[in-house]
């Protein structure tokens, strides 16, 4: 049996666009002599729609967007997922349609909905409770769809015990970093459990915070890995079941460069789906928006990128001079706005108001509300209208060229609140909000590794970070080192662990119970701030879903 993986990348909501790129797949399959195609899960209507999938409307397009497609398909067996209504008129299944001489032949719905992490397919989806198996070619095919396999038991082992050699999976499985390796792992362990071949399918691009790694793979009985697509690229992956020829074999991407093409594909198909030809991003000459620079220019390229310099009395010389550097090293276009003048008019206005102690507070140093009993800091008000400015002066420019503006907080920044609400938070989308300040680096350097020169000057690296509100400010004046920071991020916000396990995991009291209190008086700002792409298993926004009104601490 041959058998094609069409590692596409469709569109929430596009029912027709999908169905005209899934024709046109299987066309390409047909002429590669594929016995059996298949597609990712829910690639007619888009994963996930979320409650796009409570519209009976929408579910009925997608339906018979099923229906006409399977007009088209000969004698090939076809694999196709779509959201079959349901019979309550509300909810739906998570359905594989099975197409071939013409019509649907049969459909196949999910048994197992997960309802954990980004996942809520309990919310729209009815299981469906029987596992199927079809006949290709002479050879018996056991259907799933993504979850199905994730733990042993039914329906995949019920279609093995009725004979099937290759157990199909359709998935649409998001990416986080490492999780293609986990994958392989999982259906290795399965296939040999088994004794069967299983073929993954995945989504491949960008939907608002997730992104889709593709990386599609056949493995055989005993555990290796017989065919493997590319990661975050379309491809039509083909293999001989049992193995009659070599197949296409993809070497996973480094650590560094997976991370980094997710950045880019999550950046590139939110513009380019949300209909933007245009980003626009301050440029501070700091790490983090050198970063968001890189990504960007790689995303859809560097004549469709501008970065704004907008230098205030406290910027340095050598931030600016190296911000111009890293506008010349990309070749975007580059705008300098100086603020100066603009925090003299705001302090013109703001004088006689500002007359008190300026217990107002937002900074890094003092997420709102103000604690009461900690020493109030007249500056940071004046400090936060420096970066107001900046992203009143960015919203502007995106008003006025239909700019999306990127913002340039990393993970480690939204976690403790070092971020201005309505200033360095302002923007459309958030390209680096789940990369920790430490990856931030690690990142560039890696970028700057791979093209062989410095695109962000060695200067930029070796500075301690600061955000250059007031004269001589680093970071580590308000915060632990990065380092530190980090490693107690990861253990309270991916992990879940409470204070006495990270105390009793070598982290200092003090510093736990100040990051704590930092990210937990933070929840406001991050629900406020812009979408971003998810890169480690657990994410501010889809993932990690807190009340901001809380008084557990910790």
């Amino acid at each position: 049996m041959r058998i094609a993986l069409a590692q596409i990348d469709p569109t929430v909501g596009d029912i027709e666009g999908n169905a005209a790129k899934v024709a046109e797949w299987i066309a390409r399959a047909a002429a590669e002599g594929a016995d059996l195609t298949i597609f990712p899960e829910l690639c007619i209507p888009g994963y996930p729609a979320e409650d796009l999938y409570l519209k009976r409307h929408f579910v009925e397009a997608n339906r018979a967007a099923v229906e006409e497609l399977a007009k088209g398909v000969g004698e090939m067996v076809v694999l196709v997922g779509f959201a079959e209504p349901g019979g309550d008129h509300r909810h739906a299944h998570n359905s594989l349609a099975v197409l071939a001489g013409g019509e649907v032949r049969g459909v196949y719905r999910k048994n197992r909905l997960p309802n954990y992490a980004v996942f809520d397919e309990q919310r729209y989806f009815v299981p469906g409770e029987e596992p199927a198996t079809i006949e290709v070619a002479g050879s018996r095919v056991g259907l799933t769809i993504c979850e199905d396999v994730w733990e042993e038991g039914p329906p995949a082992s019920s279609e093995v015990s009725d004979g099937a050699g290759l157990i199909a999976n359709p998935s649409g499985s998001p990416y986080h970093r490492g999780k293609g390796r986990e994958r392989e792992e999982m259906f290795a362990a399965r296939a040999r459990g088994y004794g069967t071949h299983l073929a993954f399918c995945n989504l491949v691009g960008g939907q608002d915070e997730l992104v889709f790694d593709g990386h599609s793979f056949v493995v055989g009985p005993s555990g290796e890995v017989l065919a493997r697509a590319s990661q975050f690229e379309e491809e039509l992956l083909l293999c001989e079941i049992p193995s009659a020829s070599p197949a296409r074999l993809a070497d996973p991407l480094s650590d560094l460069a997976e991370v980094y093409a997710a950045l880019v594909l999550g950046l590139r198909d939110y513009v380019r789906k949300n209909g933007f030809r245009h980003v626009g991003l301050a440029l501070s000459g700091g790490i983090d928006s050198a970063l968001v620079a890189l990504l960007a220019v790689d995303a859809i390229g560097a004549g469709n990128v501008s970065c704004v310099v907008m230098p205030s009395p406290h910027s340095s010389d050598e931030t600016q001079a190296d911000a111009r550097t890293i506008a010349a090293n990309l070749g975007t276009e580059a705008i300098e706005i100086p603020i100066e003048a603009a925090m003299d008019a705001y302090g013109a206005a703001l004088a006689g108001p500002f007359a008190g102690d300026g217990s107002g507070r937002d900074a890094a140093a003092e997420p709102l509300p103000r604690d009461p009993t900690r020493p109030s800091e007249p500056d940071l008000a004046a400090e936060n209208i420096q970066a107001r400015i900046r992203g009143n002066l960015m919203m502007a420019l995106s008003n006025k060229h239909g700019w999306l503006v990127l913002t340039t907080g990393n993970k480690s920044e939204m976690s403790v609140g070092y971020a201005t609400l309505y200033g360095d938070m302002a923007g459309g989308f958030a390209a680096i909000k789940d990369v920790p300040k430490t990856l931030v680096y690690e990142l560039v350097r890696h970028r700057n590794a791979q093209a062989g020169r410095d695109l962000i000057p060695a200067s930029v690296l070796a500075r301690a970070p600061s955000a250059e509100l007031r004269p001589d400010q680093l970071d580590r004046d308000s915060l632990p080192t990065y380092e530190l920071l980090d490693r107690v991020l990861e253990a309270y916000v991916e992990r879940d662990l409470g204070r006495e396990e990270m105390v009793a995991a070598g982290m200092p009291a003090d510093v736990v119970d100040e990051v704590v209190r930092m990210v937990d008086r933070s929840e406001y700002k991050r629900r406020q701030a812009a979408p971003g792409i998810r890169i480690t298993p657990k994410a501010f926004g889809r993932d990690r879903r807190l009340p901001i009104t809380n008084r557990f601490g910790g």
